[in-house]
């Protein structure tokens, strides 16, 4: 496996692309309330890339087996669990909305990032699942510092979510990132502690579990290669940040002014 270690101008190159991924969410959240449809999200996303001088990752974006993906950024509602495509059905009371966004700067570097968010007055279990995949998600970060393993990151996020109940899907994990969207390694949401690859200072990569509130079975919806779903119909929920491992610990790279708080758990977005 080959992990590319990013130098101090490499991270200054992260760390802008990272801050204006995590502002192309700030741009396109006074907008998400309902009736709003997912094409439209997508549209002002782009709207905002086009003002920042950045480029979408996503349009037209085709791994091996898959068509190219057709918009800015990917929009996956309820039971979608990942690679939601945006489309013309308004948003409703009590929808719950992963927004996931990367874009590349005109130097190259890619910032990737997602954030949930709740369509009017949502049920418990809805607000529940959304806040504690977001929880999720940070006890992974926290792992993170030299000398630390993989597996201590999905350690964390899986015993964190299956203790209240949920699940972990197992066939989507984080991944590095630099002057391409998808670089070794591979950051899996679930395992075992001081297992896998251990992590060096200099090491970029994303954080972003996909939690379901029923059980952890997908399946590909539709004929469009790329929506994903619960098999069981059950809601599923998905943060994401993009994080770099610091001499001393991590360093949180999407963070912008509209970042939402952090957890009670957490001292600090960088350490």
């Amino acid at each position: 496996m080959s992990i590319t270690i990013k130098s101090a101008e490499d991270i200054e190159g992260m760390r802008v692309a990272c801050r204006l991924a995590s502002e192309v969410l700030d741009y396109i959240t006074p907008h998400i309330k309902p009736g709003i449809t997912t094409k439209e999200i997508d549209r002002l996303g782009a709207e905002c890339m086009a003002q920042q001088g950045t480029i979408s990752a996503t349009v037209g974006y085709q791994p091996p087996g898959y068509p190219p993906y057709p918009a800015s950024l990917c929009t996956s509602v309820n039971h979608v669990v990942c690679h939601g495509i945006p489309n013309d059905k308004p948003l409703k009371k009590g929808d719950i909305v992963n927004v996931d966004v990367t874009v590349i700067t005109k130097d190259g570097w890619y910032g990737d990032n997602s954030r949930m968010f709740l369509i009017g007055e949502c049920s418990i279990a809805a607000k529940r699942l959304s806040a504690l995949t977001f929880e999720a998600m940070w006890h992974g970060i926290v792992q993170v510092k030299p000398g630390a393993r993989l597996g201590d990151i999905g350690h964390a996020i899986q015993k964190f979510a299956e203790g209240h109940g949920f699940s972990v899907v197992r066939e989507f994990c984080g991944h590095g990132i630099g002057q391409k969207f998808h670089e070794e390694p591979q950051v899996l949401h679930y395992g075992k502690p001081g297992t896998l690859e251990e992590l060096v200072p200099g090491m970029v990569f994303t954080i972003e579990p996909m939690i379901n509130a029923g059980r952890r079975e997908v399946k590909e919806f539709g004929n469009d290669g790329w929506t994903i779903v619960t098999k069981d119909h059950s809601l599923s929920a998905q943060w994401e940040h993009t994080v770099l491992v610091t001499p001393t610990g991590y360093e949180v790279m999407t963070l912008s002014a509209g970042s939402p708080p952090l957890p009670s758990f957490v001292t600090a977005t960088k350490t």
